[in-house]
């Protein structure tokens, strides 16, 4: 009997991981839980059951997503609004970072206000994505001056930051930056980052920042507003990439891209088909890096097989997106944030 009652166990203890292995979505429920006049492209889900946002006209704060109160402060430079669309945490501080000229990068100080650490004034000046390793050392990425990357890297905990000079970093292409649409440009896992550009290109570095090598992917990157808009990894080898051309939301094809090497390389997926352009995918937490999600203009899309297929679960538009459990997810984009929920 007590072999039998093991043996059931086992049995129903495989059955559910069979299903939950199987799962699939059909639908998501999407619930606005705050509405406000401003591009919302960044958004970070902290520890404790909040979420921190930046946004445009200097706007950033706080939800609290057990009750979806939210808290909104601004924050001025001079008589500058800046639009922030870049933002961060590490277990003490929020950080957040502006685009265009000057660059300034923010964290939360000790007196309850926002404390200026990083300012770099340049008509070529624009940062577009920042994340941490750990609580010491971080990453932000902005477009190309003097023939390289604009890298700015944090080894204190984010009190500083200073930026690589391009003789530590690969010759840029003509051009070549990053796109400010969903503070999704950059991945980091242990000591690797990956990073995606307008040139189709992925910069990796398996050394927190201290060398980088460049990996050519087939995604389409002619035009300028074409290229790699968002870039995500399950683990450390399988990855995703994903853009297109905002200009021509519809096209679809050379626009996403799968790796199973750790970015060494990249094929196409779901080449003509869905999802067109999407500024950012992230992969569904406990899919054994099977299921995806991408957002953009044209809406939410599906896939349970690694890309290989999609399919629309709404027509709703949004810029970013980020993962709090297996079904539950939380978007940004045009005058709102909402809460979504798979099923």
């Amino acid at each position: 009997m007590r072999n039998f009652l093991v043996i059931l166990i086992l049995f129903i203890l495989g059955s559910c991981s069979e299903m939950d292995e199987k799962r699939t979505f059909n639908s998501v429920k999407i619930e606005t839980i705050y509405t406000d006049s401003l591009s919302f492209r960044a958004i970070e889900i902290m520890d404790g059951g909040n979420m921190a946002f930046a946004a445009n006209n200097g706007a950033f704060g706080l939800v609290d997503l057990r009750s979806n109160k939210v808290r909104v402060n601004t924050q001025k430079y001079d008589s500058i609004l800046p639009e922030f669309r870049a933002v961060a945490q590490n277990s003490t501080d929020f950080f957040m970072l502006s685009v265009g000229n000057p660059a300034l990068l923010y964290k939360t100080g000790d007196k309850g206000n926002m404390e200026l650490v990083y300012h770099e004034e340049d008509e070529k000046v624009f940062y577009d994505a920042m994340t941490f390793w750990n609580d010491q050392e971080g990453i932000a990425v902005g477009d190309s001056m003097n023939g390289c990357l604009s890298l700015i890297i944090t080894r204190d905990g984010g009190n500083t930051w200073k930026k690589l000079p391009c003789s530590s970093l690969p010759n840029a292409e003509t051009g070549e930056g990053a796109f400010a649409a969903s503070n999704t440009n950059i991945k980091v896992l242990g000591n690797m980052a990956w990073i995606a550009t307008t040139n189709g290109n992925v910069y990796y570095s398996n050394d927190k920042g201290f060398t980088w090598e460049v990996i050519k992917t087939p995604i389409e990157s002619a035009e300028t507003t074409q290229g790699i808009y968002s870039i995500d990894f399950y683990d450390e080898n399988i990855g995703v990439a994903i853009g297109g051309d905002y200009t021509k939301p519809e096209t679809n094809k050379a626009n996403k891209a799968m790796t199973s090497d750790g970015g060494k390389t990249w094929r196409l997926i779901a080449n003509g088909a869905l999802p067109d352009y999407r500024s950012c995918v992230q992969f569904i937490p406990n899919s054994k890096g099977k299921a995806l999600v991408a957002v953009g203009f044209n809406g939410v899309a599906y896939s349970q097989d690694t890309g290989e297929t999609w399919k629309q679960l709404s027509n709703e538009s949004f810029y970013t997106l980020r993962f709090m459990n297996d079904t539950i997810a939380y978007a940004a984009g045009k005058d709102r944030i909402a809460k979504l929920i798979f099923n």
